[in-house]
């Protein structure tokens, strides 16, 4: 592929800013170098990729991640036997970091697989070398004491001696028979050896070696024969620590030899990535998205922007091209934005070529061209003694040679610099070849001919770049299908041209040129009717899109609220429930004290017993705001008799009578195993048409006023400690029924061990009940002897 369009269209600025974002240097040369992939899987597969990327930043944020160069060459170097210095092993450690921070970015989110999955499988961290190297080696220039026992050892023997000679030279400068002899009152270091300055003139009062002599000969510097031993140990260990540096450069440099394949694979796969960061961060600057990729020679870019204007001043385009038509003819006046809607085309399909998202629509789409012949600007050089025409027919000399199909022709003022109608005549013919040769076409012109062309010619499509003549400003709008004027007389006439001027030129236009013109004019006319319309209908569409969105809200808002409420309502059950199985513990202590006062008899037991029941109920539903099922209508009963089968009205639920109506009205009904009264208002005839609607099984009875007693469900044992024998028999025989209704086949009863007595009736009373399979005493875990598990039927 012929790269002058890097620069023509000016890719070669979007390529440099992409690699300033990389992190390092090989990965932006990496960038710099890649070439435009040539396929339309290769396009797909690279977009997919960095788009995959941007997502990770999105989500992720940016991974932390140092710059390293050069380090698999260091490795190489290593394998071939080299010693890695500490600067070295410090770039390798960087790069190993790098691995790892990637590989934990990765892996921030879950996600399902990406098309750079390969890339992080790739990497293969080493912590644990990486580790040892980062805390043995503190700089390029110093190794920490902790990198091995032996250097720790050899240091701290180093710095003992050095505070042995110290003190030694320190008595010898307070010396009072010494100080004299000295020039300063300093121990200073020579040639790695500690020593003191003295007097040239007395260097023979002070015995040693003399290792330095002042530039003025004053002073020469002498090193005490009370510390020369001491100093040649010190030189002596200086010599094992760098072994031992040495022997840790070399054990460190063989482990990095011994995994230089995976490290090699790990760095190139490290490189891309951070080729793939530069270019998501790039889209994040640009607020770009990735493309569709047309399998077939045509593009449709949707809301373009050209990513070198600023984003907020910048008017987006819709250009297509390849599909209705493979030529495009832009006109309008000078600096409305023609040239810029050719680069725009042609800069966002390159991106596009080289991975990198386009600053416009998700929806747009883009094709995969093998050539981009481009001819913008001026080509004028006077060192070859070329004119503007003259530049350009070489450029266009060159672009015929190489355009065929999968080509992408750009033409910026075709024909011009030449007599008008040669020109005119010039381009169409350019025209009609590159269309031969199966080129894709955008050009740009001023010429009446070429609009002409456009319109007759099928295949070709006028397009026009919209100037607002009242305030001589471009408004950079590309319309597609209409041509445009270059309104050179109202513009000349806005700038101060005098009217007779105009009105003298217009009459100098041929029939034909003024016809075109009044066509023009009425296009213009029907082109801003269309737009006027398309901006009702636009409104419009907004508005009921509003109003979609409103209703929704309002329906999210009313399904909220009624969830709400239902779980209040769920939560009043749960309280009322609980408030009922209070009310029925505290009733049933009311039952025991009436049964136990002698001075009332049964009946009147009785009459108290329904009548706190009455009063307690009542009281429940008068403390709940709940809707209750509403009764439907029925013809009441007015007479029953024994044994008649009857419906209680209010829960639905067949009942059969068992006495006929008291005084009060109330008729005493047995519905299954539960006895109850009734008012006899509150009784309909059976519906003989009904059918059971659990295929004749028995159904579990609703509660009733007289048996809110049954309430204590929740617990499948009872305690019948402390009542007497009938008190215990008769609590365990509706607990027995509750259970029964609720469905229940196993039952605690708690009666404790004591005498035996209240186990012994209970279990007596067990072996004959009708509701009772077995029964046993309790395990260890479950009460042991102090409690009956009871299995029911």
């Amino acid at each position: 592929m012929e790269k002058s369009y890097l620069k023509t269209l000016e890719l070669e600025k979007i390529l440099n800013r992409a690699a300033q974002l990389a992190v390092c240097p090989e990965a932006r040369t990496l960038l710099l170098e890649q070439d435009a992939f040539e396929t339309v899987e290769e396009v797909r597969y690279a977009l997919s990729q960095t788009d995959a990327i941007n997502t990770l930043l999105l989500k992720n944020g940016s991974p932390r991640f140092g710059g390293v160069q050069g380090v698999d060459k260091v490795v190489n170097r290593a394998l071939k036997g080299g010693i890695l210095s500490m600067a070295e092993l410090l770039e390798v450690a960087g790069a190993l970091r790098n691995f790892q921070n990637l590989v934990s970015w990765y892996h921030i989110t879950e996600h399902d697989m990406l098309p750079v999955d390969d890339l992080f499988y790739a990497l293969t961290p080493q912590p644990t070398l990486e580790k040892n190297i980062s805390s043995a080696i503190l700089s390029p220039e110093e190794m920490a004491d902790t990198a091995s026992n032996t250097l720790f050892e050899i240091r701290r023997k180093i710095r003992a001696m050095e505070n042995s000679i110290r003190d030694k030279l320190d008595a010898i400068i307070k010396n009072s028979t010494t100080n004299k002899f000295l020039q300063d009152a300093v121990v200073s270091l020579r040639n790695g050896r500690f020593v003191v300055p003295v007097k040239a003139e007395y260097r023979g009062e002070v015995g040693g070696v003399i290792h330095d002599v002042s530039s003025s000969g004053s002073t020469v510097f002498v090193e005490p024969t009370a510390v020369v031993e001491a100093n040649a140990k010190i030189m002596q260990l200086r010599s094992q620590e760098k072994s031992e540096i040495e022997r840790i450069l070399a054990a460190f440099t063989d482990q990095v030899a011994s995994i230089e394949p995976v490290f090699n694979f790990s760095y190139q796969a490290m490189l891309n990535i951070d080729v793939l960061l530069a270019k998501a961060r790039l889209a994040l600057e640009q607020q770009a998205y990735m493309p569709q990729v047309a399998d077939s020679m045509w593009f449709d870019l949707k809301k373009a922007r050209h990513p070198l204007i600023d984003k907020d001043k910048v008017v987006p385009v819709d250009v297509a091209l390849g599909k209705e038509y493979d030529t495009l003819v832009i006109t309008g006046p000078n600096t409305g934005g023609k040239t810029v809607t050719l680069k725009t085309a042609g800069l966002l399909c390159a991106m596009a070529q080289h991975g990198l998202l386009i600053p416009a629509h998700e929806q747009s789409t883009v094709c995969v061209f093998s050539e981009y012949l481009v001819d913008i600007g001026d080509e004028q050089s006077i060192e070859q003694s070329l004119s503007t025409f003259s530049g350009h027919m070489k450029k266009i000399t060159g672009i015929l040679d190489n355009a065929y199909k999968n080509t992408l022709v750009l033409l910026d003022e075709l024909g011009a610099g030449t007599d008008p109608a040669e020109g005119a005549a010039l381009a169409v013919s350019i025209i009609e070849q590159l269309r031969i040769q199966g080129a894709l076409i955008m050009a740009t012109t001023h010429y009446s001919e070429m609009k002409v062309f456009a319109l007759e010619t099928p295949g070709v499509m006028n397009a026009s770049c919209e100037f607002d003549v009242e305030s001589l400003r471009p408004t950079y709008k590309l319309s597609v299908g209409v041509p445009g004027k270059s309104n050179a007389f109202l513009i000349s006439e806005k700038l101060g041209v005098p009217p007779r001027v105009i009105q003298r030129a217009q009459t100098h236009l041929t029939n034909d040129d003024k016809r075109l013109d009044s066509v023009l004019a009425q296009l213009d006319d029907l082109k801003l009717q269309l737009k006027a319309s398309q901006d009702e209908v636009e409104k419009a569409k907004t508005e009921a899109e509003h109003k979609l969105e409103s209703a929704r809200k309002k329906y999210d808002a009313l399904v909220k609220q009624g969830e709400t409420e239902l779980e209040a309502a769920r939560l009043k059950a749960r309280q009322m429930a609980q408030q009922v199985q209070d009310e029925a513990y505290r009733l049933t202590d009311e039952l025991r004290k009436l049964q136990k006062d002698e001075k009332t008899s049964a009946a009147q037991r009785a009459a108290r017993a329904r009548e706190i029941a009455r009063k307690e109920t009542e009281s429940l539903y008068g403390k709940t705001d709940v809707v209750h099922n509403v009764v439907k209508e029925f013809v009441p009963l007015k007479q029953v008799k024994v044994g008649q089968e009857v419906v209680i009205a209010d829960i639905e639920q067949t009942a059969t009578v068992m006495s006929l109506p008291d005084r009060n009205g109330l008729v005493e009904v047995r519905a299954g195993i539960l006895k109850t009264k009734v008012p006899l208002c509150n009784l309909k005839a059976p519906d003989k048409l009904k059918k059971p609607a659990n295929n004749g099984k028995p159904k579990p009875q609703p509660r009733s006023t007289t048996v809110q007693r049954v309430q204590r469900k929740a617990s499948m044992e009872i305690n019948l400690l402390g009542m007497t024998v009938e008190e215990a028999l008769m609590e365990t025989d509706q607990f027995i029924d509750h259970a029964v209704m609720n469905g229940q086949t196993m039952v605690y009863l708690i009666h404790g061990k004591g005498t035996g007595a209240l186990r012994k009736a209970i279990h007596a009373h067990l072996r004959g009940h009708r509701n009772v399979k077995s029964f046993r005493l309790g395990q260890y875990g479950e009460g042991e002897a102090g409690v009956t598990v009871v299995e029911l039927k």
